[in-house]
């Protein structure tokens, strides 16, 4: 496994409304708006931040608006980027080998990103991804 990059660090809330008046109000982050999805891409030390719903993590990950309760409910979520969406799914086959339980395994998200996803110890939804877009020059 070769991690090129941190592709993404979100924090997920409950309550979006709290949360975007602190990180793009108080805080002053430029973060763009699509839906209750708060972002910005590029930004500096990272690819990408955002301010992820709960209900937002629950539909990715498991199709539907509610975090199940058989798994730890996150309160983050860190990807690290892989070179190639043929190395995710060699990521998670080496994770899973070693007893790694994964919320779901490499799928393309609808905006182009192939994306394998699991709990942390720490209850951090850790994301192993490739978007092709981080990758270009």
């Amino acid at each position: 496994m070769n991690i090129q990059s941190i592709a993404g660090y979100a924090v997920i809330t409950k309550d979006p409304a709290a949360s975007a008046s602190l990180y793009k109000d108080a805080l002053g982050l430029p973060l763009q708006v699509q839906d209750d999805y708060l972002f910005a891409d590029k930004f500096p030390g990272s690819n990408h931040f955002g301010v992820w719903p709960l209900s937002m993590a629950a539909q990715a990950c498991f199709g539907c608006d509610a975090w199940p309760a058989d798994f730890p409910e996150p309160t983050s979520t860190i990807e690290f980027e892989l070179g190639s969406p043929e190395e995710v799914v060699l990521a998670v086959e080496a994770l899973k080998a070693q007893g790694q339980v994964f919320v779901h395994e490499a799928k393309q998200e609808p905006w182009g990103q192939t994306v394998a996803r699991f709990v942390s110890p720490e209850n951090v939804l850790i994301g192993l991804s490739y978007a092709a877009w981080l990758h270009e020059s």
